[in-house]
């Protein structure tokens, strides 16, 4: 088995034409992030991609239920789906950054699966209770597809409770990580293809993967503050985050978040000196060689991933999406 190319945006204005890209590149998905107070409404920026585009596949990932009300959604997936016919998949989860952003902790999975399962019930064409009033899809010809409107989910999960929920509800997961035992495991994949002797921690690959390696320290912070310490330049990044307010302190947290290292981000992993900067882009920013993707994508495939969803960041989107196609494609681990 090989695995699926697809790609992720932190969604922007730009995120329409850099889909374009990724189909003329092979990509056969295009996952858009659900994160209002950093980025663009999802599907204003979807059906813009939709008009571009003709074969990839798109759907938002991932979408966080409590941001909108299910006949809201269901509209908006039907809506989608007249635009790009058999090109439509969803993705949902219980709200990482599209919650943490609002100062509100992840939904519970309880809330999360009576969403969906709302959510599909009216695209089957069924009547739903939701808030304790009885709804369908009344939209006439012309105004929907006809239902049923049959679409693949996916959930965005990190441990028991939501794959417990995927395995009910959804065709697969959506994740950080390769886990085992599910059809479909699209696995989330930041960082940049090096350069022949190019350095990890140099101007090119900090802009393009310097994001990831920023969210180590916002990742660890949301776990356990303490953790940041241990990390090159924590003390000083978790005194500069401690300064800010406390009711304000996750807007500063998430500053620049999946889109490129903040200036905190930057200085803490230059602290410690070039070498420690380099092991930092290698370790958890996911700058590799070729030869390094290449055992990194086999690993992924051995550990039940199905998808790697491969988000590209910095000043060339366009770029880094064909540097990872290629690399991908010569390593032989996607299809």
């Amino acid at each position: 088995m090989t695995l699926e190319l697809s790609c992720a945006f932190a969604t922007s204005l730009a995120t329409p034409d850099h889909v374009a890209v990724a189909e003329s590149l092979g990509y056969r998905r295009a996952w858009l992030y659900d994160s209002p107070a950093l980025y663009p409404d999802v599907w204003m920026t979807l059906a813009l991609a939709a008009e571009r585009t003709s074969t990839i596949a798109l759907g938002p990932g991932v979408l966080v239920p409590n941001l909108r009300h299910p006949m809201t959604t269901a509209a908006a997936i039907g809506t989608l789906c007249a635009l790009a016919p058999g090109r439509v998949e969803i993705a949902v989860g219980s709200g990482f950054t599209g919650r943490l952003t609002l100062g509100q902790k992840p939904l519970p999975w309880s809330y999360v699966r009576s969403w969906v399962a709302a959510v599909q019930g009216l695209l089957a064409g069924d009547t739903v209770t939701w808030d304790g009033g009885a709804m369908r899809m009344l939209h006439p010809e012309g105004f929907a597809p006809a239902r049923p409107i049959a679409v693949p989910f996916i959930l965005g999960t990190g441990g028991p409770k939501g794959n417990a929920v995927a395995r009910e509800l959804a065709g697969g997961i959506f994740a950080t990580s390769a886990v085992a035992g599910f059809d479909r495991c699209a696995v989330l994949t930041f960082g940049t293809v090096l350069d022949d002797g190019e350095d990890p921690a140099g101007a090119r690959a900090v802009a393009a993967a310097g994001h990831a390696a920023g969210l180590a320290y916002h990742g660890m912070h949301l776990r356990a503050p303490e953790l940041v310490r241990t990390l090159p330049g924590g003390e000083a990044w978790l005194a500069e985050l401690d300064a800010f307010p406390a009711e304000e302190r996750h807007l500063a947290l998430h500053d620049g978040h999946l889109v490129e290292a903040n200036e905190r981000d930057l200085r803490a992993i230059r602290a410690a000196g070039p070498d420690a900067a380099a092991t930092m882009m290698r370790r958890f920013g996911g700058a590799r060689t070729r030869d390094e993707w290449a055992e990194h994508l086999a690993a992924l495939e051995v550990g039940g991933a199905t998808e790697v969803a491969y988000q590209p960041a910095g000043p060339d989107i366009p770029g880094e999406l064909e540097r990872f196609a290629e690399a991908a494609r010569a390593a032989g681990h996607v299809a």
